[in-house]
């Protein structure tokens, strides 16, 4: 397979060698990719959510609504612990806004992989509401291998997939609640970040060292700052590990960049 690139995004010339980039069905392929560990992480992660929405007064047409529109655990979680604590409108919405605006960037990193030529503008709005921590870090994995005109449907497969799990669980953790410790539903709401952070904790080495650097930057600062100010402390956590991630990338040399360039020179 051939790319010639366009910036920071490969245009495809072939069908992608990648094997789940098929030719005749990437949203199967990307259904069956989620259909595994992802699906299974994602929905005990929802079960524990569901518990909670039932736990924090709130009815399942709550959870559920929650889970269509938002589907971003951390927000989720702040919405209704908010809700529970009689905390204003204006809060909450306030506290959702900034948990989840971490989606952001991630959309905007990882659409230029998905565009392809002719396809309709309203899909890829469409596939920014699927942009989730588990998808994305996925898609960055597998797309850039595969045929332009499959990468979106493959993504959409695999979204939609855990979009379906995870609405599954919180119906059935709101139903299940009062069947397991409430220590233990909660606990369940862990599994989708821990897995997020062996995953990208996996791909650290071949992705880069910025992503690295970013994962050990916030591993470190992250307990120091919560200690500091557990409201803020995520935010801080973020903004400060990241930039210094960052900057280190760009000002550290890397390793044998300085004999390739003296090779090259004499030759």
């Amino acid at each position: 397979m051939s790319h010639t690139y366009d910036g920071n995004r490969p245009r495809d010339e072939g069908s992608g060698g990648d094997p789940a980039s098929p030719r005749r069905h990437p949203l199967l392929a990307g259904m069956r990719a989620a259909v595994g560990v992802p699906a299974l992480v994602l929905a005990a992660s929802y079960l524990g959510f569901g518990s909670l929405v039932r736990s924090s007064g709130l009815g399942l047409p709550h959870g559920m609504a929650s889970t269509v529109t938002g589907w971003a655990l951390p927000g989720q979680v702040a919405l209704v612990e908010l809700y529970a604590a009689g905390a204003s409108v204006l809060t909450i919405a306030l506290a959702v806004g900034l948990t989840n605006a971490r989606l952001m960037p991630m959309t905007i990193s990882l659409m230029p992989w998905l565009r392809a030529r002719g396809r309709p503008r309203w899909q890829y709005f469409a596939a920014a509401h699927l942009v989730a921590v588990t998808g994305w870090v996925h898609a960055l994995r597998h797309v850039p291998a595969m045929a332009e005109r499959d990468r979106l449907p493959y993504f959409a497969g695999f979204s939609l997939t855990l979009w379906g799990a995870s609405l599954s669980a919180t119906a059935g953790g709101f139903v299940l609640a009062g069947a397991v410790p409430p220590s233990v539903s909660l606990g369940l709401v862990f599994f989708n970040p821990i897995y997020f952070m062996l995953v990208l904790g996996a791909d650290a080495q071949t992705a880069g060292r910025a992503r690295a650097w970013a994962l050990g930057a916030g591993a470190l600062a992250g307990p120091l700052f919560h200690r500091i100010d557990p409201d803020w402390g995520l935010l801080a956590t973020g903004l400060v590990a990241g930039t210094a991630a960052f900057l280190a990338d760009r000002l550290v040399p890397r390793r044998g960049a300085g004999s390739g360039a003296d090779t090259a020179g004499e030759r």
